[in-house]
């Protein structure tokens, strides 16, 4: 089969779903199997594809027509400048946290540009928050907690990747594994699951189907870990330590509720670019 007759095939197995783009997906999906730049496809259209290739590439339009990531097919997302590794059993970094990364990354410059100082990622996924963190910011020791195997795996695959030797990533359940570490952190970041149990179902499929429940799950009404981090983080935290967390786009009422309860103060929330609440910071 040429170029044109696999592109419009693909087109037409990708349909209209709702978490595709069928012409781009099937456009990049064909030109990493054929190692060549998207333009060679519109220049070589009539050119045949070997089976081997033809075979390959609807296998994974198989997978992409069932809601399958994307981003999983190639095991890459770019994050902050930055070529991720990912697979399943994490979360596909989203631009989002960038404005998470983007303020840590503004906030050390400001106050600590010159010392070196240690940030604590809780829930680390992919690593793409501490990995940014220690890949931008190289006066940074950052350590990053994650409770389960595959996202530890990630983290370090990821680390040997950027070659970065100020990050490491620890297994446990939040604070759990680092009890030595009190008032330590000069900053605590963190993208808990913040997604409430009974609206999981409710997300598009490639979500709910494929990433991990364990990193959506925020429990009843979403704000578990809003609570439990927001207790714990001032015994780890240095004096006026910045606590910082990815929210939901309806939680900033209530996580500035959570961290006032605890005490911490120049509390402010970041708008996305569609302006909703999406990022919640405090002082200790």
């Amino acid at each position: 089969m040429v170029i044109n007759e696999l592109l419009k095939l693909g087109v037409s197995m990708l349909g209209d779903n709702e978490y595709s783009n069928p012409q781009l997906e099937s456009r990049l999906i064909l030109s990493k199997l054929l190692d060549v730049d998207k333009t060679y496809l519109y220049a070589y259209g009539e050119k045949e594809v070997s089976n081997e290739i033809e075979d390959k590439f609807l296998e994974l339009l198989t997978k992409r027509s069932k809601g399958y990531p994307f981003q999983y097919i190639f095991n890459e997302k770019e994050f902050m400048g930055l070529d991720f590794y990912v697979e399943e059993g994490v979360l596909v970094p989203r631009p989002d946290t960038e404005i998470l990364v983007e303020y840590v990354l503004d906030y050390i410059n400001k106050n600590h540009s010159n010392e070196t100082i240690k940030v604590l990622d809780l829930g680390s996924g992919s690593g793409a928050i501490s990995l940014s963190i220690a890949k931008h910011a190289k006066n940074t020791y950052v350590y990053g907690v994650d409770i389960d195997n595959t996202p530890l795996k990630v983290c370090n695959i990821n680390k040997e990747r950027f070659n970065l030797a100020n990050v490491e990533f620890i297994k446990g359940d939040m604070f759990e594994p680092i009890m030595n570490f009190k008032k330590s952190f000069h900053i605590i970041a963190s993208n808990p699951p913040y997604i409430p149990s009974t609206e999981i179902e409710n997300l598009q499929t490639e979500v709910k189907e494929f990433e991990p429940r364990l990193a959506l799950d925020g429990g009843d009404d979403g704000l578990i870990f809003y609570r439990r981090i927001s207790f714990e983080a001032k015994d780890f935290l240095v004096d006026d330590g910045l606590l910082i967390f990815e929210i939901g786009f309806n939680q900033g009422k209530e996580v500035k509720e959570i961290l006032e309860n605890q005490g911490f103060k120049n509390i402010m929330i970041l708008k996305d670019l569609q302006g909703l609440d999406r990022v919640i910071l405090g002082r200790a």
